[in-house]
């Protein structure tokens, strides 16, 4: 083997043996280091897993990423609800019934004033000259205006059957003029004495003392007459 026989001279032999051996040599070279560079890539990696585990300040993945479970999610806001945003529209308030309306100077009519006699005493002796009071109150919800003139205002005595028996303006009327405007609720007093005989109108009639027994009194004021109010005289 190690002298090549041949035809061709031995160089040539040679030569050719020496590249079928580098051929050869690369061959088991590069599949040793094929070989050698696949045992050592795990044990690299695994190196640099625990090293870079081990390392001291570099921060674990946990620490870098945070949890979802801790990132606060923003919820949704509500949405409003047109029928509970509105306000609650309150029920119309009745409307009062319209009171009554007062116009400036209106006259007081019949139905509102009160006309009243109120005597000193309920009862007097014969022959006495017992004070009487007309009283006239406006009773209505407005003022109103009245004339309250003296030739207007009466006070009469009327026997058990109804029967005059005397007028104040019978023997001495008086005149005056006295328009007033009545407040609400307010009363006008006036004063009447009377001197304990009878009259009739215009005095033409002879004045004597009334019999005792049980009288009315009523007063009056122009058209307006009052309410009949017991007298007695004893």
């Amino acid at each position: 083997m190690l002298h090549p026989v041949g035809e061709l001279p031995a160089g040539v032999y040679w030569r050719r043996r020496a590249l079928v051996l580098g051929a050869v040599l690369s061959v088991v070279g590069g599949g040793s280091w094929l070989a050698v560079s696949a045992t050592a890539a795990p044990q690299g990696t695994q190196v640099a897993a625990d090293a870079t585990a081990t390392a001291p300040g570099v921060p674990s993945l946990d620490q870098v990423v945070p949890s979802l479970a801790a990132v606060a999610v923003p919820s949704a806001a509500p949405v409003p609800d047109p029928a509970a945003a509105e306000p609650t529209q309150e029920p119309a308030a009745a409307s009062a019934p319209a009171g009554p309306v007062y116009t400036p100077g209106q006259a007081c009519t019949d139905d509102m004033l009160a006309v009243d006699v109120v005597p000193d005493a309920p009862q007097a002796a014969v022959g006495s000259k017992p004070v009487f009071t007309l009283v006239v109150t406006n009773t209505s919800p407005v003022p109103c205006t009245r004339s309250l003139d003296a030739g207007l205002r009466e006070v009469v005595l009327l026997d058990a059957a109804g029967t005059r028996v005397w007028g104040s303006n019978d023997c001495f009327p008086e005149v005056s003029s006295d328009p007033r405007t009545l407040a609400v609720g307010e009363a006008v007093s006036f004063p009447v004495q009377w001197g304990g005989r009878t009259s009739t109108p215009g005095c033409t009639t002879p004045r004597t003392d009334p019999a005792p027994g049980s009288y009315t009194l009523q007063g009056r004021l122009d058209t307006k007459a009052g309410t009949p109010a017991p007298f007695v005289l004893v």
